[in-house]
């Protein structure tokens, strides 16, 4: 990576997106958001003509926040123009509009990708990645979905299940990024726990709250991703994971079993382990055997594959993956711990060289960069 070519072409493209439209600070988010695509793509994919490339992203990046925002301005005008009420309600009406957005007339997927974009306020980017598709094919989703709504009245409601889809997505994007955002999605499935007796929504709250309760743990001070294994487990929030675990068991018990009780109660393995050595692997194998039933999901299937490599040994799991499409995402960086589990140091170093130039954000790819050193020093010696 070039920085210095970077650095040069950074006034340049700035001076574009000003005289293109945009305010100067909108205008330097937006840069400095390619900036950070260009570091991610640009090793494995070099443009041929790279101020032009920052350009174009860049004035994609101005774009998205600049609709995000209008989006929000958008709503904020809806109330401010309503009518006082004679008494101020309570509760706000984001998880009515998260229903309204998940309207019968949509596909389940396009209707999360709207709900995500209108109302979760995510980037176009952002919910792409989560569906593992191309920002492109995202964007017609979307403007697809625009236009099937556009003439009808938002007057009947979507189903629970897409909503408890559209909270998880939100969830997760806050989990990886923004605080606020895991939280605000963990209070709307409080408010949809509160309001409707369903097990799956039992079922989500608990696995948001057992994934949140090791969020301070997940990071060192400088801000580089820790592994589950290598957590500090004293920072766990023991309050978070008891009151999960004794949501999940409420909610298996009426044996309605859906696909976040099972991922629930994965989480809830790990979280009640007083070490990663004493993790229960075997019984983590057959809960994600019984997600994989519910949901044939190769996301699960990888998953399943670092697990049973637990449990059964990294011979087993590389058996596991090799069943596996290889352009999953984070497939290689799977194949490298397993790998590494093996023995074979120079395989797995060279393939955590490769894993992080397919990294999905910054945090990942320095880890995993980090960890391919780590194994070629030790060859080395």
């Amino acid at each position: 990576m070039d920085e210095a070519l970077l650095r040069s072409l950074t006034p340049s493209v700035l001076t574009v997106l000003v005289r293109r439209g945009a305010d100067f600070a909108a205008a330097e988010d937006a840069v400095q958001d390619a900036l950070v695509e260009a570091v991610r793509v640009w090793p494995a994919d070099p443009p041929r003509d790279a101020k032009g490339w920052l350009i174009t992203v860049a004035w994609r990046k101005f774009l998205d926040a600049t609709r995000s925002d209008a989006a929000r301005r958008r709503r904020e005008d809806v109330v401010d123009e309503e009518p006082a009420p004679g008494a101020a309600s309570a509760v706000d009406d984001t998880l009515q509009l998260y229903f309204l957005c998940a309207h019968p007339s949509l596909t389940a997927s396009s209707a999360v990708a709207l709900t995500l974009r209108a109302v979760g306020g995510l980037t176009t980017r952002q919910i792409a990645q989560a569906y593992l598709v191309p920002e492109a094919t995202m964007a017609q989703r979307i403007s697809r979905a625009k236009r099937t709504v556009s003439d009808v009245r938002f007057d009947r409601p979507g189903d629970v299940a897409t909503v408890l889809r559209v909270l998880y997505l939100v969830f997760n994007e806050g989990y990886s990024g923004d605080l606020d955002l895991a939280a605000e999605a963990i209070r709307l499935t409080r408010q949809l726990a509160a309001a409707i007796d369903h097990p799956e929504v039992a079922g989500l709250l608990a696995l948001m709250l057992l994934h949140h309760a090791r969020r301070a743990s997940r990071t060192a001070p400088d801000g580089s991703l820790v592994p589950l294994a290598e957590q500090d487990r004293g920072k766990w929030d023991t309050k978070a994971i008891a009151e999960g675990v004794d949501i999940l068991q409420a909610a298996l018990a009426r044996d309605r079993l859906g696909e976040f009780q099972a991922q629930a109660a994965i989480a809830a393995l790990h979280a009640d382990a007083p070490t990663a050595e004493e993790t229960d692997w075997v019984q983590i194998v057959e809960w994600y055997d019984e997600l994989t039933h519910l949901t044939d999901s190769p996301v699960v299937r990888l998953n399943r594959a670092v697990a049973v490599g637990e449990a059964d040994g990294p011979r087993a799991g590389l058996a596991a993956l090799a069943e596996l499409d290889d352009s999953l995402p984070r497939h290689t960086a799977v194949a490298a711990y397993l790998h590494e589990r093996d023995g074979d140091l120079a395989t797995a170093a060279r393939l955590y060289a490769e894993a992080a130039q397919q990294a999905l954000n910054l945090a990942e790819r320095d880890y995993l960069t980090r960890q391919a050193a780590r194994l070629n020093t030790r060859r080395r010696r």
